[in-house]
């Protein structure tokens, strides 16, 4: 995914704040071994497809890993998100 551990950690809901991890001089393997004894602290979802890896959120950035993403989908809140170009 190219990127480094402290970007995938999850702040809210999760103990991030009494585990210090807001520190900047942690290193990525004390990161990767609080997120192994938390799973609760890796921010989701994290999707693998032919094109890639990346942490997808938002999650219409799904759609620049699928070959054939779909027409339409709609999101949680009850947003609709189209791929650009689709005909809806």
């Amino acid at each position: 995914m190219g990127i480094r551990p402290r970007d995938l950690l999850r702040e809210k809901g999760t103990p991030y704040a009494d585990l210090g991890l807001g520190e900047a001089t942690l290193s990525d393997d004390a990161i990767l071994d609080a997120m192994m004894t938390h799973p609760i602290l890796i921010n989701r979802p994290i999707v693998v497809a032919d094109r890639g890896a990346a942490l997808c959120r938002p999650s219409e950035k799904v759609l620049s890993l699928l070959k054939n993403p779909v027409a339409t989908f709609t999101k949680e809140g009850g947003e609709t998100v189209s791929p650009p170009g689709a005909s809806v």
